[in-house]
């Protein structure tokens, strides 16, 4: 594999590459007429638990079928190196901001899809959280899947198939590339020989983040991610009492704010900026300041949208705290019951084995399991303050 390759960022996923591989050449030999295109489909899901590389799959299928190399996804071609750097005019990427994919986006895109390819070799739309579809957009995407466009092909990034994730009648008209959890010495790998990352550090990093590789790079680059880490892992041993739980999922929920409003802070001002400039802000004379005054309903658009995608980088920022969590409270199970398995955080081993002295098997499999419930309340739109104190209670009371 050329270290060049669409699909070299893929960790751990040799099955899924082969098959996109060829459909790939399939979609090649379909434009340029040639026999034995069948292998190619209009629609695809990629679904796999979070860091898999469910989007860098769909990214690189994307690269591939505008490869000018007869779709071998070279990495090094004018189309490869567009689509990957999301700036080919005929690969759209519908990435949410917020906490939905409304159903005029939907339209909009689908109203695109249905044109000829503008000078690529296909009209590729990227979805990345599918599962954030609402009814009404699905149903929009559901009609452009059922008659496509000859030359477009819809990707679509989704947790799982459930119903709840992506429509069964959407599933059904679609080809599902499954990606697994990449082993975390898979992950090392990469971290060391790709980004230069001390083979110490990068096992620790790739054990720690649970195989998901973004989550690994960041850990080992950043410190601040290693403290909002150790913060979070410290929860257990600071559950004394009810005023203590309260304490806890307070920090909790503000440690996440804190870490999504720095996240989304430089692109807020940016994209407030440029929207100022745009209606002449700065500008003097009447004309310049009736334009201002007519523009107030674009600037309140633009920080409603701003808003949502605030409270879903929050939410993101909160389900990685509780998926750290998480993994302490399996380390303990599987302490506890001594089974022949390595333990997530090697770093806090000693503490996860003073626990399994303390709790027993059936306790710590109740403290996981509010864990896992406070991450589905808060999917399922709960408010974050009440399902993380209420959870916070449970591990505290076993």
């Amino acid at each position: 594999m050329s270290r060049h390759d669409v699909f070299s960022e893929l960790v751990g996923q040799d099955e899924p590459v082969e098959t996109l591989r060829w459909a790939a050449s399939a979609a090649a030999r379909v434009v340029a007429g040639e026999p034995g295109g069948g292998g190619m489909t209009h629609a695809w899901i990629f679904t796999g638990p979070p860091g898999s590389g469910r989007s860098v799959a769909a990214r690189a299928f994307a690269a591939s079928l505008e490869c000018e190399r007869d779709g071998t996804g070279c990495g090094e071609c004018h189309g490869c190196h567009t689509a990957l750097g999301r700036t080919h005019a005929d690969v759209r990427f519908v990435v949410p901001e917020g906490l939905s994919i409304g159903v005029n986006e939907m339209r909009a895109l689908v109203l695109r899809a249905a044109t000829a390819p503008s000078g690529g070799r296909w009209q590729v739309v990227v979805i990345e959280d599918a599962d954030r579809l609402t009814e009404a957009a699905g149903n929009a995407l559901l009609k452009a899947i059922e008659e496509p466009p000859p030359r477009t092909v819809f990707l679509l990034c989704t947790p799982s198939t459930h119903p709840d994730d992506i429509s069964v009648t959407i599933r059904s008209r679609c080809r599902v590339v499954s990606l697994r959890q990449p082993p975390a010495d898979a992950v090392a790998e990469v971290l060391a020989q790709r980004d230069g990352v001390a083979p110490d550090v990068a096992s620790w990093a790739a054990a720690a983040a649970q195989g998901h590789v973004g989550r690994a790079r960041l850990l080992a680059a950043d410190p601040e991610a290693r403290s909002r880490r150790e913060a979070v892992l410290s929860v257990p041993r600071r559950l004394t009492g009810v005023g203590a739980c309260f304490e806890a999922a307070a920090a909790l929920i503000e440690a996440a704010e804190a870490e999504a409003a720095a996240s989304v802070i430089d692109s807020d001002a940016t994209e407030r900026a440029a929207l100022e400039q745009a209606l002449g802000a700065g500008g003097t004379g009447r004309g310049a300041a009736g334009a201002m005054r007519g523009a107030a309903g674009q600037i309140r658009d633009l920080e409603k949208r701003q808003k949502s995608r605030a409270t879903r980088a929050q939410r993101d920022a909160l389900d990685r705290a509780l998926v750290d969590l998480a993994g302490f409270y399996r380390d303990v199970l599987i302490t506890n019951l001594r089974a022949p398995v390595a333990v997530v955080h090697g770093d806090t081993a000693g503490q996860a084995e003073a626990a399994a002295q303390k709790w027993s098997a059936e306790s710590t499999l109740r403290r996981l399991e509010a864990v896992l419930a406070c991450r589905d309340a808060i999917e399922q739109n709960v408010k974050p303050k009440i399902a993380v104190e209420a959870m916070m209670v449970t591990l505290w009371r076993g």
